[in-house]
């Protein structure tokens, strides 16, 4: 089929091609310029001191550059020049894709003039949007380049690096240098560039004139129109949400001031020449401060655009233009912007609230969804753009909003509203595009006076392909692709829009009409995901990292936004967007940059999420410490004496509180620390479990593991905390006190990790098995190496020193009153009780660890009584062989060595000790201890005949000690002691240390 000459200009696959192409080239110039101006990523010979001269050279004789005739002065590259023309080739080869882009651009724009092409928004939507992208990104990659500072380094750089490996330059170098020059002042050449295309850029704006007044308006113009509202206009709610510029009503306003502002600074011409141009170009002006060229890359554009209209002849009454604009914008643009989120939040909450719990109302009003994304994501973006471009300013709240994490959070939720509900989207427009939008197109084509035989192809072409559509295929989950389709309307757009176009579509409206509607019900089908990305990617504002900082921690302040803190860590997995096929180089800083920034934040709100947590846990350990027996002995004392009550009121003692009353409250109006810290607890709760997870540039996200993780390790340093140690004076709190407080820490964990949506199990488990090891999993001490040291180097060393003495009766050890010195209180942290909560502090594992320690111990003290042993061998030796002289015996027993301290335990350490010792030495246990037992009662019964009274002293007490040692051991028995040992002496002791017990009682007369 042969197509006339206009058909065979593809004007829409060009555009399409040249967008993509722009756009990839204008991410590898921000590469370049992002890479040379930050000194980790410089390229090294840059900044190498023995290439200095030869790059100052460089740019100074640039383009003129020969190395033959400059050999001197570059000689310093003659030596790496290999390896220099290989780094530089990749930075040489994008400003050479800048060049050829421009080339395609100029034949591109050359060919629509030539065309005498019509553009309008509202009809040849898809041609108009393509032409302005294209003017728009040819403009910023200018600028852009201009602004590259090394470009002249990098690119006369490797033109010698090549001409000294090669023997000749590149031969694009002369266009490329010239190129590069005519750009050193960009927005006049850009001026000059665009002088023959003012008529078709200024037509192609000025289709939005209506637009851009319509969606640029106040929240107060919004709220009486009711933007939004499903429930504005009840009849027709269930009617399918429709508009004669559908694709308009979604269009970003931010990509039409880029337009705007951009397009009227390089054809300046047509602000003189039309006052609707005027007035479009006095409204984007008043709108905003920046302009985004690219990413973080923005446009002072009122400063830039008073320089150049300045420079400029008749245009001064434009520049007086430019200073009000300009005042206006920043006395009312950030009122204005605020006032429009306030509204938004309120608006899309009540959208949302009404789509999630009737989503049958998603299908006929999709439409709303889109809009609403749209005009939330322009004004989050304009907020974190001027707050990361304006430094100084007299309202600084105007670019602050404690409150825009609602609005992200609305975002994310109507993103996910409508992915969940693909299926019901399919189903209900597939029937929709078969029985109704074909039947409309058909008649429209019907009523058309004029086609042509090739419009008429492709519009029948239309009609069939949709009519072909049964319904079925929603159900059966077909996949649709309906891009053909819409690239078919869009090269009908650009057929038609021709100056001799054989079916003019300016002169029929409602082909227009009805074809954009079908292009966005097709992409409902077919194109979800890339209609969300279009309405409400933010993947710029990974460039703003410190602007979303402070808005998060502004966030945090805020007690009622802590319910969509969460928000932010999931505006992180936008950023994957932001990566180019044609910049492969900058995905690992990307992603380090996104998976950096959701890190952070899950972290400040797992750190915010615990210290709320340990608090309530301290506040409730500080209850749990008010029941305990210490603090209720002023209660009794006062309650058993009602005089000394009264006597205390009379003082004016003030009454301490009894537990509970904590809980009295005159009225629910008052709130208490702990209400306050529930109510933060569950804001937070209810943000970690909006989300179970979420993909950051592959990298699957968990909220609530980052608050486990969290969770553990500060809990962990709360239960240590609890014991109180202090190295330096050996103070440690009692294993009851802590067994309370980790009792009382648990009981509200396990009730808050079910609101966290936690596994309290799984949690304590791994905190409480690291308080049975040594260390834990950070290397910090545990409540096993506290309490061991204490028990082994504070308890047992003062007992070993005769400070501390074990007391059978309380089964504790007591202390031994010294003066001068503030007694161990022993008891309170050697009884049964205490033991036992010591015993479940510790579990199997950290009493093994204690019980090892202790006998290492124990070895210790058996070696120092070997010791002494080895020392009085020789005289053990012969009082063994003198059991039957009682004068050698009584002569060899002062020479032994021996100790004071803790008598009244030899019993059981005489028995411990043998059995251990001739167990281990393979001897008979019964056999020695007989011995023992004869030689000692030979021993006490010469002693009953020592005249010396010195020496008989505590006769009666050793002699109790000799029955101790028989009751201890299980070898012996009484009948062998009163063998060898009379039982009337062992009476008359008895009765002896009886009486001096009462006569150590009794009052001094």
């Amino acid at each position: 089929m042969s197509l006339p000459s206009i058909y065979q200009h593809k004007l829409a696959e060009k555009l399409t091609l040249l967008n993509e192409r722009g756009r990839g080239v204008l991410v590898r110039i921000y590469h370049i310029k992002k890479t040379c101006s930050e000194p980790s990523s410089r390229p090294q010979f840059l900044s190498d001191k023995a290439l200095e001269a030869s790059l100052r050279a460089i740019g100074r004789r640039f383009p003129q550059l020969e190395p033959r005739s400059c050999s001197q002065l570059l000689a310093p590259l003659q030596k790496d020049k290999a390896a220099l023309a290989q780094q530089l080739a990749p930075f040489y080869q994008t400003f050479l894709d800048v060049l050829e882009f421009r080339d395609h651009v100029y034949e591109l724009l050359s060919t629509i003039d030539a065309s005498q092409c019509f553009f309008d928004i509202h009809l040849n939507y898809d041609l108009t949007k393509s032409y302005l992208d294209l003017v728009a990104t040819y403009v910023s990659l200018v600028l852009l380049l201009a602004r590259t500072e090394d470009r002249r380094l990098l690119i006369g750089t490797y033109h010698c690096a090549h001409e000294m490996t090669h023997g000749t330059g590149d031969p694009s170098f002369a266009r490329l240098a010239q190129m590069v020059l005519e750009y050193d002042h960009p927005l006049k050449k850009l001026a000059e560039e665009f002088g023959p295309h003012t008529q078709a850029v200024s037509s192609a704006l000025l289709s939005l004139h209506f637009l851009f007044a319509r969606r640029n308006q106040s929240a107060e113009q919004w709220r009486r129109e009711q933007l939004l509202s499903l429930l504005g206009t009840v009849g027709t709610m269930l009617s399918p949400a429709s508009s004669d510029t559908v694709a308009c009503e979604y269009l970003s306003l931010e990509v039409m001031e880029r337009w705007i502002l951009l397009g009227f600074l390089v054809c300046p011409g047509a602000l003189n020449s039309s006052p609707q141009c005027q007035e479009l170009w006095c409204q984007a002006l008043q709108g905003t401060l920046f302009v985004t060229l690219l990413r973080d890359e923005a446009l002072q554009v009122h400063k830039v655009t008073e320089e150049l209209l300045g420079s400029l002849k008749g245009f001064g009454k434009r520049v007086a233009d430019v200073k009000e604009c300009k005042d206006h914008a920043v006395a009312h643009s950030g009122s204005l912007h605020r006032g429009r989120r306030s509204y938004l939040r309120g608006a899309v909450r009540e959208l949302w609230a009404l789509l999630e719990d009737q989503p049958g109302l998603l299908a006929p009003k999709a439409l709303f969804v889109f809009m609403a994304l749209s005009f939330c994501r322009d004004e989050v973006a304009w907020l974190a753009r001027h707050a990361g471009h304006v430094t100084k300013t007299k309202t600084p709240e105007d670019f602050m909003d404690s409150q825009v994490a609602e609005l992200l959070f609305l975002m994310e939720q109507l993103r996910r509203l409508a992915r969940q509900q693909r299926q019901l989207l399919r189903r209900y427009h597939c029937p929709y595009l078969a029985r109704f939008d074909a039947l409309v197109l058909s008649e429209v084509i019907q009523n058309l006076s004029v086609c042509p035989e090739e419009e008429s192809i492709i519009l029948s072409s239309f009609v069939s392909s949709l009519s072909a559509l049964s319904g079925k295929e929603a159900d059966e989950q077909q996949q649709f692709d309906f891009r053909a389709l819409r690239l078919d309307w869009f090269r009908l757009q650009a057929y038609t829009s021709v100056a001799k176009a054989a079916l003019p579509l300016r002169l029929c409206p409602a082909v227009a009409q009805v074809l954009n509607l079908i292009a966005f019900h097709t992409k409902l089908l077919d194109s979800l995901e890339q209609l969300l990305q279009e309405t409400s990617d933010l993947s710029d504002l990974c460039f703003y990292p410190r602007p979303l900082e402070k808005l998060f921690l502004a966030t945090m302040e805020e007690p009622s936004m802590l319910r969509y803190c969460l928000a932010f860590p999931l505006l992180c997995a936008h950023f994957s967007h932001c990566t180019h096929p044609m910049c492969p180089e900058e995905y690992p800083q990307l992603e380090a940059t996104a998976l950096g920034l959701c890190q952070r934040f899950l972290q400040e709100v797992a750190r915010e999420a615990c210290g709320c947590l340990l608090e309530a846990c301290a506040e409730q350990h500080s209850l749990s410490q008010q029941l305990l027996p210490k603090h209720c002995a002023g209660t009794v004392g006062k309650a058993g004496s009602k005089k000394s009550l009264r006597a205390a009121s009379k003082k004016g003692e003030a009454e301490r509180d009894k537990p509970g009353a904590e809980s009295h409250r005159r009225d629910r109006t008052h709130s208490t620390n702990l209400d306050k810290l529930h109510q933060t607890l569950a804001e937070l709760s209810l943000s970690l479990n909006s989300v179970p997870s979420f993909s950051v540039f592959g990298h699957t996200v968990v909220p609530a593991e980052y608050l486990s993780s969290q969770l553990e390790l500060r809990l962990t340093k709360a239960i240590v905390a609890l014991a109180g140690y202090n190295q330096a004076t050996q103070e440690v709190a009692r294993p009851s006190e802590v067994l309370l407080g980790l009792s009382s820490y648990m009981s509200l964990v396990q009730r808050q990790c079910q609101l966290l949506g936690l596994d309290p199990g799984r949690l304590l488990r791994s905190v409480l098995l690291q308080q049975t090891q040594p260390r834990d999993a950070s290397g910090h001490q545990t409540l096993t190496t506290i309490y061991t040291n204490w028990y082994l180097e504070a308890l047992l060393r003062q007992a070993s020193s005769g400070a501390l003495v074990p007391a059978p009766a309380l089964q504790a050890f007591r202390a031994v009153p010294r003066e001068g010195e503030a007694p161990l209180r022993a008891e309170q942290f050697s009884d049964v009780c205490e033991m036992r909560a010591l015993a479940e502090l510790l579990g199997p594992y950290g009493m093994r660890f204690l019980s090892d320690n202790l006998m290492w111990h124990v070895g210790s003290q058996v070696a120092e009584l070997k010791k002494l042993v080895a020392e009085n061998m020789d005289t053990l030796v012969q009082l063994r062989s003198s059991c039957g002289r009682p004068e050698q015996m009584a002569a060899l027993v002062p020479r032994l060595t021996c100790h004071a301290n803790s008598a009244h335990c030899l019993a059981k350490a005489i028995i411990q000790l043998s059995a251990a010792l001739f167990t281990l030495h393979n001897r008979n246990i019964e056999t020695h201890l007989k011995e023992f037992l004869l030689l000692a009662s030979a021993s006490l019964l010469q002693l009953c005949q020592e005249p010396d009274r010195a020496r008989v002293r505590n006769r009666d007490s050793i002699t109790l000690l000799l029955q101790l040692v028989v009751a201890e051991s299980s070898f012996l028995t009484l009948d062998m002691l009163e063998s060898c040992f009379p039982y009337a002496l062992l009476r008359s002791a008895y009765r002896e240390v009886c009486r001096e017990n009462l006569l150590g009682r009794a009052p001094p007369p």
